[in-house]
């Protein structure tokens, strides 16, 4: 939403309210925007970041099977000789 600077100072409660919430609020002087009120996003603190990272790593840790190792994995494609198959 566009509204002029001398209109947003009547209604700047709202206004805070609807960039909280998402809406693209854009303060015009003359018809040209000049400002842009956004949401503030607090930053994510390092152990919860850390805590995270764990989680995702014990996920796919869980996740992660036992098969052939990589070395092995094509052996069907050689026969016993070594030779393509």
């Amino acid at each position: 939403m566009q509204i002029s600077v001398s209109d947003a100072k009547a209604q700047l409660t709202e206004l805070i309210r609807r960039a909280e919430a998402g809406d693209e609020v854009f303060l015009t002087r003359h018809g040209r925007a000049v400002a842009q009120l956004t949401p503030v996003h607090a930053p994510v603190d390092a152990a919860a970041r850390q805590a995270v990272i764990q989680r995702m790593q014990v996920r796919a840790a869980a996740k992660a099977g036992g098969g052939p190792g990589a070395a092995r994995s094509q052996d069907f494609l050689y026969d016993d000789d070594g030779l393509p198959g």
